[in-house]
């Protein structure tokens, strides 16, 4: 929640003179120690580990506007509760306020960013301004400067993920619950920054939310026209979709693949023509590279490098914060062992090792002898293992339009999808109450309320012709989000424990419910053999997961070792990353190299080092599923996602008995191939 306020990016970036910022003031260790000294006497010996944490975490957040050295050893003898019944009932105060200022900003953030994120009719400049202004970006500001956050520091200090880790397993939920209450103040950065962190932000979601391209005015070098006049598709979400969805299509289905493929070669490299971006007006060659106005031929220069600028700026606001967070001092660090709660070289050797089994050569061969051809690279979005891939698209299309013509529709149906999977009807109303559907202006996301008595919103994008099954696909996605958000916020005993341990355990639930899209719409048993295909499917789709999300680290690496470098740079450097991930771990099951396409992903412009949290959304997805064999689902999810913010080990742990682990993937793989 505070990394909300916070930003995860920028536009323009922070100015030289504050990304020279640095902390200048700090408390001697004299003093902490003398301070620690004086208070050993009220708590005792079994006190002692958290007054000293306390002390030197609150000593750590404390600069020289706060006040002198003689003013915090003063602060800490005055507010420092050694008494656990009063620190129980401090805790409840906190945590009461906590859920009304995070509720309330929430939903202002929601409002301000209404205009931008919903397809309610023209965005002006004004509305862009408002997207990008961080209604919170002063509280974590405001709560040092009058005192609160020192007294929740000085009693629920921070404790890092390797501590959390070796909590004692009888730790009660409510001791987990102060230990979630630590984590609101484990830095202390400038307003000013996240300010323009947050501004940016929204700069680089902008620019990937209106980057369409006109499938209807695409043409081949021979002037044929491959897609519907009016089929306009979002970089990349919608470009892989259609990829998918043209396996079944035996008449011009490759053909329309390879096109997509060259459009996205042309956006990675960025030679695609600048005005052809959103424009209904110009036709464009991808293959030749041509564009013509009214069957003219006319010059259209390329698109600036604008792609890994948003990348440059999202690296130089993040950078600019490192400073002031001690704890993790690059983003790096911020995203894995802080937000993700998972080591990024944990993450790696995990992927690395999955990327490198032998069993992906043998589904890639299957997938060639399916195909009756050998592989392509956007064969990673092989979607032919999948049940739907037996069904035909215009008649999928047919029941999700006939059935969903608006985002209302959707919502009006949230209780009886479920039912059939599973839930009560009074829990089913009780649930889908609690989401509401609204048309999205870019490919649709989920968006969880921040305290009770809000709903959690579903944003799609539903074309004048209604949802299609793409569209419908997708939607049923980020329902599985909303019913995470709902039973994680809603059921959860302590709100300092709401949510999941990190985005991963949301994008989990949210293929669980993805992959029952068919049951939804009433079809079942719909083929033979479906469970193991199932298991091919997601080795499939995790290699590809795996390897975009290895590309995205590969990224950031490389920024912090050559952080002076221009976009043209970072551009040179993003390409020779994705073709040497490529050849490591694609090229011995493709038998090509030195390919671009794990570039494309949208998710690098704007939305860093998010990627990973996909794999392990699959790793913890298929663990999900394993276990839910046999057992009622809806008890089972609910109970799961009732657990909250654990560290992910721990939750893991609670929910299947197990850690975290792709054994169980390649362990089922073997069985689906012998």
């Amino acid at each position: 929640m505070i990394l909300l306020f916070a930003g995860i990016s920028a536009c323009t970036g922070p100015s030289p003179k504050e990304a020279q910022k640095k902390v200048t003031f700090s408390i001697p260790e004299t003093t902490v120690n003398l301070i620690i000294d004086s208070l050993k006497q009220k708590v005792g010996a079994t006190g002692i580990v958290r007054l000293e944490k306390g002390v030197k975490h609150a000593a750590s957040l404390w600069r020289a506007e706060d006040g002198s050295a003689e003013d915090f050893a003063s602060f800490c003898k005055i507010n420092y509760v050694a008494d656990e019944s009063q620190r129980a009932l401090l805790f409840e105060k906190v945590s009461k306020i906590f859920e009304s200022v995070y509720g309330h900003f929430n939903k202002i953030t929601l409002d301000l960013k209404e205009n931008v994120d919903l397809n309610n009719g023209p965005m002006l400049e004004i509305d862009k301004e408002f997207s990008g202004y961080s209604i919170g970006s002063h509280l974590l500001t405001d709560l040092y400067t009058n005192k609160i956050a020192f007294t929740i520091a000085l009693n629920f200090p921070y404790f890092t993920l390797d501590e959390k880790e070796k909590f004692d397993p009888s730790l009660s939920r409510k001791e987990w619950a102060m230990a979630r209450l630590g984590d609101a103040f484990v830095s202390r950065v400038p307003a000013d920054l996240e300010q323009a962190a947050s501004k940016a932000g929204a700069g680089a979601d902008l620019y990937i939310s209106e980057y369409n391209i006109e499938m209807g005015k695409l043409r081949s070098d021979s002037g044929k026209q491959l897609f519907p006049e009016k089929m306009v598709l979002l970089s990349h979400w919608n470009l892989r979709d259609e990829i998918k969805a043209n396996y079944g299509n035996k008449s011009n289905g490759s053909e329309k693949q390879e096109m997509i493929y060259k459009v996205m070669q042309r956006i990675i490299n960025q030679d695609i023509p600048e005005k052809v971006i959103n424009n209904p007006i110009l036709t464009w060659m991808p293959f030749a590279n041509k564009v013509f106005e009214n069957d003219k031929q006319i010059t259209c220069p390329a698109e600036p490098d604008n792609r890994y600028q948003q990348i440059l700026n999202n690296f130089r606001a993040e950078k600019a914060i490192d400073a002031f967070s001690p704890e993790m001092n690059t983003f790096i660090l911020r995203k894995f062992s802080g937000e993700m709660e998972i080591p990024q070289a944990d993450v790696e050797i995990l992927f690395d090792e999955y990327l490198r089994s032998p069993q992906l050569a043998k589904v890639g061969a299957i997938i060639e002898k399916r195909l009756g051809r050998s592989l392509r690279p956007y064969d990673i979005w092989y979607d032919g293992f999948k049940a739907r891939s037996a069904i035909p698209q215009d008649e999928l299309n047919s029941k999700t339009t006939s059935r969903y013509p608006n985002p209302k529709a959707f919502e009006a149906d949230m209780p009886n999808m479920l039912t059939k999977l599973g839930w009560s009807k009074e829990r089913a109303t009780y649930l889908a109450a609690k989401i509401t559907v609204d048309p999205a202006r870019g490919s649709g996301h989920a968006w969880g309320a921040s305290m009770k008595g809000e709903k959690a919103h579903l944003r799609t994008r539903i074309p004048e012709t209604g949802m299609d099954y793409k569209g419908y696909n997708i939607a049923v996605h980020e329902f599985g989000h909303n019913v995470e958000q709902t039973v994680s916020l809603y059921d959860v005993d302590h709100y300092m424990l709401n949510g999941v341990p990190n985005t991963a355990f949301t994008e989990a639930l949210a293929f669980v419910f993805q992959s029952r899209d068919l049951k939804l719409l009433g079809y079942n048993n719909v083929g033979k053999d479906q469970e193991k295909l199932d298991d091919l499917d997601t080795a499939w789709s995790l290699m590809e997961i795996m390897g975009v999300g290895m590309v995205d680290m590969k990224i950031w690496k490389w920024l912090y070792a050559n952080p002076q470098a221009t976009a043209s740079e970072l551009k040179s450097a993003v390409q020779t990353i994705t073709k040497e991930v490529w050849n490591t771990y694609f090229s011995p099951v493709f038998g090509i190299k030195d390919e671009p396409i794990l570039g494309i992903y949208s998710h690098m412009i704007s939305n860093p080092l998010y990627l990973a949290a996909y794999s392990y959304g699959q790793i913890i997805e298929f663990q999900l599923e394993e276990h839910l064999i046999g057992k009622n689902f809806a008890n089972e999810i609910d109970r799961i996602y009732m657990q909250g913010r654990l560290i992910p080990q721990r939750w893991m742990e609670g929910a299947v008995g197990n850690k975290i682990s792709v054994k169980p993937i390649l362990n089922k793989l073997d069985k689906a191939l012998n």
